[in-house]
């Protein structure tokens, strides 16, 4: 997500390490501390504005690479879904590739293959996202095939069964491996309300009952051009550009805005803990996970450096403990799981076998009180920094990668020109702030605890379940 100002000898500064002379040490900290507050990326180069069908449009013109990408997101995750009709979103991600009134089926995979391009999309809990990484001159061709789907997607009888089929067959292959059924499991522990609770993939129950109907109608609402953002970026001209937005978006019709949506939270997670028998588990695994503030919040901010600290990375707390040093751990994964609303922490635990869980729980905890006690020290933050300053200059080489970060920023908050910022808010969050965050949302028993166990195995009881979350 850079201009072409920007090249790759920054990032090899960056990463650069350290020289073993102690007083080469401290002019090299002295340097990189000096980089890390005076290091100003050179803003992205944005326009943007709507369509009178409401659809707005972003345009980062960047001719530094002749490749162009083309991104379109909508306002709809599992977040919009309603109870018995679940996993819509996510059955749309595979539905918007099953043609239109102009592309066949498979077509559209076709066409940008043979046009040298690469494409996709994602589901979430808060959007869906489209998008073609195409050589510069085949914008017209991207914009075309998505505009054909937004206009006129083939909502037929033989697609619904055809694509549900296959979302249902993906949550089998999901479901039919370890820990495969983790999460689905862990978010009804995290989230009250349904609309943050249930998975993404939906139920297979909800899909047999969806009838096209319901499929044309969930499209009419939440796939209009009000409901989207359009993000054009990398090499083209803005002029070329406006006209073929106008040409192939301009008339597809507005909709009536979508059904107001409440995500709001109690402050408390829903069970403290819960003992899961996985049939294909081969050994016992864990989930320690947190309820924390919406994204682009302070305390969220600092929680998600916090999370970069103790436990991402092979230099964090945990990976050097847990897996250098005691090594109980075969794998750790942990993140901050963004949404709009009430969002989570989770650390996932698969220890060695015939590791005591109870003592690698502990170490995570102490590690947490640490953090909540003292905070980050000088040598983690200018680590932290220097990693926070290599991914965004790398992120930025990447025409995908600005078009994705330009249109969430704009979906979610309006506002394209945050992703000229982001990194100079992150850098400025201090060591105390993401040491009150972590006391007041981590280093606290309202928390969830998950136990993976092999099928049958499960042999925790009442008072031994209260002993492992207190």
């Amino acid at each position: 997500m850079k201009s072409k100002i920007l090249s790759v000898a920054v990032c090899g500064l960056i990463s650069m390490s350290p020289v073993t002379d102690s007083f080469a040490q401290k002019s090299n900290v002295s340097k990189e501390n000096k980089m890390s507050t005076t290091f100003k990326l050179q803003p992205l180069k944005l326009e943007q504005y709507a369509l009178d069908n409401g659809l707005r449009v972003v345009l980062n013109q960047d001719n530094s690479v002749p490749v162009v990408t083309v991104a379109v997101y909508y306002d709809v995750g599992s977040r919009n879904e309603r109870e018995g009709r679940t996993g819509f979103a996510h059955l749309f991600e595979h539905m918007m590739f099953q043609g239109s009134e102009n592309v066949k089926k498979a077509e559209h995979f076709q066409f940008v293959s043979n046009a040298g391009g690469s494409m996709n999309g994602t589901t979430s809990t808060e959007r869906t996202n489209y998008f073609e990484a195409l050589p510069a001159n085949q914008l017209p061709l991207g914009l075309w095939l998505e505009s054909d789907r937004m206009r006129s997607l083939a909502v037929t009888k033989e697609n619904l069964d055809n694509q549900r089929n296959a979302v249902q067959e993906e949550k089998r292959l999901s479901e039919n491996q370890p820990f495969g059924q983790v999460f689905e499991q862990l978010m009804p522990m995290v989230y009250k309300n349904f609309a943050n609770a249930h998975s993404v993939i939906g139920s297979m129950d909800d899909l047999n009952a969806a009838t096209v109907e319901d499929v044309k109608e969930f499209f009419r609402i939440y796939y209009a051009p009000n409901n989207a953002v359009l993000v054009i970026s990398g090499a083209f001209e803005p002029k070329e550009a406006k006209e073929l937005v106008k040409k192939y978006f301009a008339t597809i019709p507005k909709q009536p805005k979508p059904p107001m949506l409440d995500v709001g939270e109690p402050k408390e997670i829903v069970t403290k803990y819960k003992q899961f028998e996985d049939k294909l588990a081969p050994f016992p695994a864990f989930v320690v996970a947190w309820k924390v503030p919406p994204r682009r919040t302070p305390d969220f901010d600092a929680l998600s450096l916090a999370s970069k600290l103790i436990s991402q990375g092979e230099s964090s707390r945990l990976y050097q403990k847990l897996v250098k040093g005691e090594e109980s751990v075969l794998q750790l994964v942990s993140f901050a799981d963004e949404r709009r609303g009430p969002s989570g922490f989770l650390i996932f635990a698969i220890p060695k076998p015939g590791k005591d869980l109870s003592k690698i729980r502990e170490t995570i905890m102490n590690e947490i009180k640490d953090m909540a006690t003292n905070g980050p020290t000088a040598e983690e933050m200018q680590k932290l920094h220097n990693g926070l300053i290599n991914d965004e200059v790398r992120a930025r080489q990447s025409s995908l990668s600005r078009a994705q970060a330009i249109a969430e920023f704009t979906l979610y908050d309006n506002d394209p020109t945050l992703v000229n910022s982001e990194l100079d808010e992150l850098l400025k969050i201090t060591p105390a702030q993401i040491k009150d965050a972590v006391n007041k949302y981590l280093n606290t028993d309202n928390r969830v605890l998950l136990d993976i166990v092999p099928a049958g195995k499960g042999t925790t009881t009442s008072k031994e379940a209260a002993t492992k979350v207190n």
